[in-house]
Order: C-alpha cells, then structure tokens, then sequence
C-alpha cells in the first residue's frame, strides 16, 4: 500500500498534462561542419548565436571546421610532461634553490636539527 503523501498520476519531473501548457522551444538552426576524416556533424545553434569557428568531432575528436572543401588539419597534441617540467617552467632555477633551501631549512627545525 502507498504512504498516501504522493500525488497520484504524477512523477517527478514531469510537465503539463498537455502540450499547449508547454513553452516553445527557443528558435534553432543547424549548423554543419566537416572534419579530415570526411565526417559531417550537424549541431543544433540558437538562431541569433554566432557559430563558432571549429567544433571537435564527435566521430574521431580532430577538430572540424564549416567549410567541406578545406577541413581543418590534425591538432597537434602537446607532448607529455613531466611534473619536474612544469615546475622547470614556473621557476627559475635560483627560486629553486630558495625554495629547496627554505623546505630543508623548515625539516631540520622539525626534527630538532641545528
């Protein structure tokens, strides 16, 4: 037996019992674009938004473009980098060194260092 706190005929999320209670849909129209791979997407764009120049496929993820004749090239992909790189590329190596200097300085006090 139900608890009876629920409403009868009703689930959650639903809408209107019928369609006219409903809001319109926001006017859209479709926008094509083409990868290398001859693939075609066609995505759904608010009617007074500005498409955006490339968008990525779906299909194979290179990036397309909206002309088929002249499809985008290949994205190339940045080479892996270790975490050491990318401190490299934050700091100079001086910085380093302070650093390095002011962490062992903070471990010897820790430990009861001199």
């Amino acid at each position: 037996m139900a608890s009876g706190n629920l409403i009868r005929g009703a689930r959650t999320g639903s809408g209107p019992e019928r369609f006219n209670e409903r809001h319109a849909p926001a006017p859209r129209r479709s926008v094509s674009y083409w990868c290398r791979n001859d693939h075609r997407i066609d995505v759904p764009i608010a009617a007074e938004a500005e498409p955006p120049p490339l968008w990525d496929c779906p299909h194979c993820g290179v990036p397309a473009g909206r002309d088929p004749g002249n499809p985008p090239g290949r994205a190339r992909p940045e080479p892996y980098k270790t975490h050491l790189a990318y401190v490299k590329e934050r700091r100079t190596p001086e910085e380093g060194e302070a650093l390095l200097a002011e962490a062992l300085a903070a471990l010897h006090r820790r430990r009861g260092g001199a």
